[in-house]
């Protein structure tokens, strides 16, 4: 594996060099670079693995896998045989499936004009036609503005998709309708009612019909365990144990008058691979949420990069107009733009050239992408699980993906 990796590289940077992309001393300082940064970060039990993919131009001048797609069983003990990570593993991709499916249905369904980006959400769905939430538009949605709870526990409530867009529609506002930037799942959550009402299509058969056969994105799914064909899939989290102290550490900042933790308890004491993490995707949706729930590797998650750096093009064919894209991908007051983050004081991509933009996902999933300098930076790691620190928190991967994202600018000579 060793040796075909370093052919690999050596094809690679004679090519990139050739036209004048990269040139030798820059590959070789990449490849160096991020061979250092992860196997430290999976030598010293930060991380189990991870896999790294970095395009620069037309060239795919850094893959990687790095690791264990599982390290440590449910008691948190080092596996006797852990499964060694590859570049091909699927991973539970968490809130990209807020931009990757959610965020590139909303795009095709504008272009199709179903839709107009400031109409009232109301206009489509009936719950948000009442007093407190007839301001709230598409695009206050999808730029985190409406007002709407970042997070909420629906499974203590509801215990599938109608009745949790019922409840959300129910719930009161926390915030000022467009007045702040509040991260918001349950915002997206309602993006999914209104990609289903408009194309009258259940959400995931919109997106694998819509966006993933068409992109030949094969390894990009809801559910995997429920295709006999997906087998290598990266272990994320025992149970929920961040998620059950969002519920009952009011220290955390998640307190509801109206919900007693030990009402419900049907959380998962497994370790989860294959399963969506997310409890809300998991617990009260089926696996399967316009929030979270996607599972993808790094080519597939490419493929979608690659079409949005090519000004919406996919091959010949102009799979989201110009004018759709510039749209989505043009900065707010917020710094960010329509469900992708564009802020360069994310720490993910902190200090990127202006037009940058990125996301990431709780289970340890990044994409960042530069296209001023053409390049795409896709880093997923299963850091949860290693389990929960003695604070009870995950470990923080923002430093990591700050060093990767840095080591691809400061080694890029397409420009």
């Amino acid at each position: 594996m060793i040796k075909k990796t370093v052919l690999l590289f050596t094809f690679v940077s004679f090519y990139l060099t050739a036209f004048g992309q990269i040139n030798d001393e820059s590959f070789v300082n990449l490849s160096r670079s991020i061979d250092s940064i992860l196997q430290r970060e999976v030598d010293d039990n930060r991380i189990p693995g991870a896999v790294v993919l970095i395009k620069i131009g037309k060239h795919a001048v850094y893959q990687k896998a790095f690791g264990y797609a599982q390290k440590l069983d449910y008691n948190q003990v080092i596996l006797e045989q852990p499964e060694k990570m590859t570049t091909g593993h699927l991973f539970d991709i968490a809130s990209l499936t807020k931009v990757v499916g959610t965020t590139t249905a909303m795009m095709l369904l504008l272009d199709q004009g179903r839709f107009n980006i400031d109409d009232p959400v109301g206009k489509y769905i009936k719950a948000f036609d009442a007093p407190d939430k007839q301001k709230i538009t598409i695009r206050h949605l999808l730029t985190h503005t409406s007002g709407l709870y970042e997070w909420y526990p629906m499974y203590y409530r509801a215990s599938n998709k109608q009745e949790v867009y019922k409840l959300i529609g129910e719930l009161p506002l926390k915030y000022h309708v467009g007045a702040e930037r509040h991260y918001s799942d349950l915002g997206f959550t309602i993006l999914g009612q209104l990609i289903e009402t408009v194309s009258g299509m259940p959400l995931e058969t919109y997106m694998e019909q819509h966006i993933f056969l068409p992109l030949a994105m094969k390894n990009t799914v809801y559910n995997p365990l429920k295709k006999d064909r997906f087998k290598n899939i990266a272990a994320t989290s025992h149970g929920n144990p961040y998620e059950k102290r969002m519920v009952h550490d009011p220290a955390l900042g998640f307190v509801f008058k109206e919900i007693n933790p030990n009402q419900w308890s049907g959380w998962r004491n497994y370790t989860l691979t294959g399963e969506v993490n997310d409890g809300n995707a998991w617990y009260a949706n089926a696996g399967i949420s316009a929030a979270a729930g996607l599972f993808s590797n790094a080519d597939d998650l490419q493929k979608l990069v690659d079409m949005l750096m090519n000004n919406g093009k996919a091959g010949e064919r102009q799979f989201i107009s110009e004018k759709t894209l510039t749209l989505f991908l043009t900065a707010d007051t917020f710094n960010n733009g329509l469900g992708w983050m564009m802020d360069p004081e994310n720490s993910f991509m902190k200090s990127g050239p202006a037009g940058t933009f990125g996301h990431t996902g709780f289970t340890g999933t990044s994409i960042a992408v530069i296209p001023e300098q053409h390049i795409s930076v896709i880093l997923l790691t299963n850091r949860q699980n290693m389990g929960l620190l003695p604070d009870g928190t995950y470990y923080n991967v923002n430093s990591l993906r700050q060093k990767i994202f840095r080591t691809a600018l400061l080694n890029n000579h397409h420009q």
